[in-house]
């Protein structure tokens, strides 16, 4: 990849692939968003480079990047929308207090402690993996009756 100049701007384009996004929404949702254009779902997106382009010294266009959604989940309950959302403004305030201060002040810094505090009852990684173990056990205990 080209390395480019430390104040060069990047222009960021989406790839128009949403197969996670729309495989994270329950049916519920879907439907709720086509009956009420407007209506609005947090989600937690994965987004990678898939495509750069450069172009050639003196063209006006600045370098693009390509983005698509390679991971995503979407909150289901109306405490998981309000834990994502508080985690967006405690990133932001965190952005905004490297750069300037503002009429915040000296607030969140960390948005982890927000959704340690508000997944705290979600299962870990060990417990989400045990689990799939048991479910292929007992699918594959049940063949061998």
């Amino acid at each position: 990849m080209p390395k480019l100049h430390k104040d060069q701007l990047v222009e960021v384009k989406l790839d128009s692939a949403a197969g996670l996004v729309e495989a994270a929404l329950s049916e519920e949702q879907r439907r709720d968003l086509f009956e009420h254009p407007g209506k609005t779902v947090v989600a937690i997106v994965e987004l990678s480079s898939v495509q750069y382009t450069g172009h050639a010294g003196g063209e006006e266009k600045l370098p693009q990047v390509k983005l698509r959604a390679t991971g995503c989940e979407v909150a289901r309950t109306d405490e998981e929308h309000s834990s994502l959302l508080e985690a967006k403004r405690a990133m932001w305030r965190a952005r905004r207090m490297d750069g300037t201060l503002d009429e915040i002040g000296n607030g969140p810094r960390r948005a982890e402690g927000v959704l340690d505090a508000s997944f705290a009852g979600y299962p870990t990684e060990e417990e989400f993996r045990q689990a799939e173990r048991e479910k292929e056990e007992r699918r594959r205990a049940q063949y061998v009756r």
